[in-house]
């Protein structure tokens, strides 16, 4: 099967899950994106259409066609039905980041779901094979990481749990970088939070947090150092401020 014939689900339509709908569309796949609050769901539509990095802003800045946003959007099945996860290859979870919740979640979804469906977790941190241990299906389970928005990021930050197969880690490889992403295969672990990019960027958050309480800079301070001296596009407070406002 190629990538452009995988059928998709992502469940959890705020602001990153409709954006990760809107990216894997974009790249030719059939997605279904539900949530459980019909609102949500109407504000999903709203972002991917139009939103900041929608499909029609990027029509604008000359990135996509009017045909592209248009056939994309007809690919996305916007719903609260839980049964039109049924028939997907790929489901991608983008749940709030509450463990307990992910693997409540996951526990349910396995009952229902076909039985080659691979899971992925959009969680930040949590470990893989902590969540797949609550399924009938680890070797089919995965962490996919994004990072918002997840239209423009390219952080595909793929985490293969202990009992994730070769071939479910190149599937979910093949698809990122069908979907432009760059990714990076890295292994699970069970006792830190995090993964390698917010292990390393709470770190960093960490130090700058101790310098500004110190009285040695301010925020602003700080922010325009790091900008200054590393070309970053914003400094750890100011990123903080966007992933926590979803870049608004």
């Amino acid at each position: 099967m190629s990538d452009k014939n995988f059928k998709i689900g992502v469940v959890g339509a705020g602001v990153m899950g409709s954006g990760i709908a809107q990216v894997m569309a974009l790249s030719g796949c059939e997605v279904t994106c539900r949530d459980i609050d019909s609102e949500v769901i109407n504000a999903a539509l709203i972002n991917v259409d139009s939103g900041r990095f929608g499909l029609k802003n990027a029509v604008k800045r000359g990135m996509i066609s009017e045909e592209d946003a248009s056939s994309t959007l007809s690919r996305i099945n916007f719903t609260t039905d839980v049964d039109a996860l049924n028939d997907t290859d790929l489901i991608i979870e983008a749940i709030p980041e509450r463990f307990d919740l992910k693997v409540s979640f996951w526990k349910e979804l396995d009952k229902s779901a076909p039985v080659e469906t691979i899971f992925a977790s959009n969680s930040s941190g949590f470990p893989i094979s902590a969540m797949a241990a609550a399924t009938e299906r680890p070797d089919r389970f995965i962490g996919w990481h994004w990072a918002s928005p997840a239209p423009v990021m390219k952080l595909a930050e793929i985490v293969r749990g202990r009992e994730t197969s070769q071939e479910t880690v190149d599937t979910v490889v093949s698809l990122a970088e069908s979907a432009g992403k760059n990714p990076v295969v890295i292994s699970d672990t069970d006792s830190n939070w995090g993964y390698v990019t917010n292990r390393v960027y709470f770190a960093m958050v960490k130090e700058a947090a101790a310098v500004v309480n110190e009285g040695i800079a301010d925020r602003d301070q700080v922010d325009q150092l790091m900008t200054d001296c590393f070309r970053w596009p914003s400094g750890p407070f100011g990123m903080t401020r966007g992933a926590t406002s979803g870049w608004k």
